[in-house]
């Protein structure tokens, strides 16, 4: 079954409650209701009843709504997420995960209340990639469901006392990683932010990257960058015609045991066909 697309994930300030109901009319696929970095302390409670109060009034459509929590060891932590379950979002979304044990307490919230919210993890701290497959393995079939790796690369690229380099050279190894270990557990992926609001071109690129390494979408921090954003993930219609033509070529009753044809002077094995199923799925869903 294709997951819900995740191409577009932006964050929003729960302290600003119009940009809270404007998020209704957004092409995104995901609200992040952010009660973290983005909102500063004395203005948290708020925040924390106002990110409540519009997941239960719901309205957002097909977009996955989200609310990302403070650190449960923080003085925000545990009264959000018991708002947050009690909310039932989509999912919640826990800070700094860097070991799978950085999930329980969130898992067992949800748990006890029967709700059907799904966990997402942000992967930030160098602590996550000693223990990147275990957290991404951190779920089973008495717990809420892990379905999203989320990545900060801001906060890695300053914990990691790293200078940003073009075209991320430094952070590429991680980025990999964590698309290896989300794609191992059958998780979602989604890259981090690009702050320079004023370069378009460098946006554009940048979703360029994450997609061609293997993410499913791109934290965004303004709905400008949602369009480049979904045109980056969604298939173009000449990849859609070519993964079409691969998989009706599979599927003949002629090629039935044909494991590689030659299609337009290329040899194309059978695993390209399963590749273009999956692009096909994406499709239909973006499509739907």
């Amino acid at each position: 079954m294709q997951a819900r697309p995740l191409r577009s994930a932006l964050y929003m300030p729960a302290s600003n409650a119009r940009a809270l109901e404007k998020a209704r009319d957004l092409d995104v696929d995901a609200v992040i209701f952010d009660l973290e970095d983005a909102v500063s302390p004395d203005a948290k409670p708020e925040a924390r009843q106002q990110a409540a109060r519009v997941v239960r009034e719901g309205g957002y459509g097909r977009r996955q709504v989200v609310v990302r929590i403070n650190g449960l060891g923080t003085p925000w932590g545990a009264d959000d997420l018991e708002a947050a379950v009690a909310a039932a979002p989509d999912a919640i979304l826990v800070p700094k995960v860097g070991h799978p044990d950085d999930l329980a307490a969130p898992q067992a919230a949800i748990a006890a209340a029967g709700s059907s919210s799904r966990l997402w993890a942000m992967i930030e701290t160098p602590a996550a990639f000693g223990n990147l497959y275990a957290i991404a393995g951190a779920t089973g079939d008495a717990l809420p469901a892990l379905s999203a790796l989320v990545i900060g690369t801001n906060d890695l690229v300053k914990d990691m006392r790293m200078r940003v380099q073009p075209a991320r050279a430094n952070l590429v190894p991680m980025l990999v990683a964590c698309v290896a270990a989300a794609r191992t557990h059958g998780l979602q992926v989604v890259d981090g932010v690009y702050n320079a609001l004023e370069d378009p071109a460098g946006f554009e690129a940048e979703c360029i990257q994450g997609r061609d390494l293997g993410m499913d979408g791109k934290s965004l921090i303004h709905p400008r960058q949602a369009g480049p954003c979904n045109a980056a993930f969604t298939p173009t219609a000449e990849e859609i015609a070519r993964a079409r033509l691969l998989v009706e070529l599979f599927d003949r009753a002629e090629n039935s045991n044909a494991n590689v044809l030659r299609v337009d002077g290329q040899m194309v094995e059978r695993l390209h066909a399963d590749a273009a199923r999956q692009m096909l799925s994406l499709w239909e869903a973006v499509t739907a």
